[in-house]
């Protein structure tokens, strides 16, 4: 999420366009059946998402409601009338792209909870305190650590929270007892405690998301932890909800189920935040890997919603080992294999 003072004014103190907030179509009544037939293990400590555990927890947890806008199967919304612009805006020759950012940690319902000085945004934040285990992952920890640098990365010192902004750090824990989501900005231990830029609170149950206008740990308000691809759900074969996507040019406005932008441009061919792209019901997926196919399947039942400035085409994946690199099959796809798509009246 790259705010800068510019957009902080723009987000605080304009009204933003809201249209589209409508949809009708439901979540795959298989997926629900499936979640709801299996068992959630009993939760006693922090469980960290790489791991055999999570695995077991996410297999049971109904993330967000059926009607969601993130859980919503996209494959018959109409086209919008400026597709082929907004596409082209992006970048039509432009691959998709993946960052290995979004890691998370799972904590019970009586996780201890402490303070987080809040020192970018607290006025759209929400107060805590916060359940934040002591090895709460940083983002990118550990797989993109050790992949770029050839050795294990300390959880440790990656905390540390530097005393500039070097990147936006988000952190997630999630409570899926309780059905609480919490999510930082620029997060890290500093010699006084735990401190971030921002804090968002998202209750999985209800669905409910921000006020209009305001951000979250995300440019765009939305919950990250509902978006990003799992470990679990590619060895499941689909991803089964919309997927975070970053583009590098965005509207100064949002769509359903986005609550806020970050840009000063008004180009209507730019994408507004919270926008789906779809990828075309006639793109071949059979000559890729399962792993890459599960993705593929997701991005024709579910797509994606922009979430952020950043990288064209970019999707996130939990920094998770055990997830091959996709690289080289994901480039196969490019810009022009998608189109962007409204929510039905």
């Amino acid at each position: 999420m790259t705010r800068t003072a510019t957009a902080l004014w723009l987000s605080a103190g304009l009204a933003a366009t809201l249209p589209g907030r409508g949809g009708a179509a439901g979540s795959d009544p298989a997926r629900l059946a499936r979640l709801r037939a299996a068992k959630m293990p009993e939760i006693t400590a922090p469980v960290l998402f790489h791991t055999p555990e999570a695995d077991a927890i996410l297999s049971a947890f109904e993330v967000l409601p059926p009607d969601h806008a993130i859980n919503q199967l996209i494959e018959d919304w109409p086209l919008h009338p400026n597709s082929a612009g907004i596409v082209a805006s992006v970048g039509a020759d432009l691959p998709l792209r993946y960052n290995m950012d979004m890691g998370f940690i799972i904590v019970p319902p009586d996780q201890e909870r402490v303070e987080v000085e809040l020192v970018g945004y607290p006025d759209e934040s929400d107060p805590g305190p916060y359940p934040v285990p002591e090895d709460v992952p940083i983002e990118g920890w550990p797989a993109a650590y050790e992949r770029a640098s050839g050795t294990p990365a300390d959880l440790r010192e990656v905390q540390q929270r530097p005393p500039a902004y070097e990147g936006d750090r988000h952190a997630i824990v999630v409570d899926p007892i309780q059905g609480k989501l919490y999510e930082f900005f620029v997060m890290g231990r500093t010699p006084d405690g735990w401190a971030a830029d921002q804090a968002s609170i998202f209750d999985l149950k209800t669905g409910a998301m921000r006020p209009d206008g305001w951000t979250s740990a995300d440019a765009a308000g939305l919950p990250i932890f509902p978006t990003v691809v799992r470990y679990d759900e590619l060895q499941r074969g689909v991803v089964e909800h919309a997927m975070r996507v970053t583009v590098r040019r965005t509207q100064r406005a949002y769509v359903h189920p986005a609550t806020h932008f970050a840009s000063r441009l008004t180009d209507e061919n730019l994408p507004r935040m919270g926008e789906r792209f779809r990828l075309r019901a006639d793109f071949d997926v059979s000559g890729f890997t399962p792993p890459v196919q599960a993705i593929l399947t997701g991005l024709k039942r579910y797509g994606m919603l922009v979430a952020d400035n950043g990288i064209e085409w970019a999707i996130s994946v939990t920094p998770d080992p055990r997830i091959p690199v996709l690289h080289d099959e994901l480039r196969r796809v490019q810009g022009s294999d998608f189109e962007v798509v409204v929510a039905p009246e």
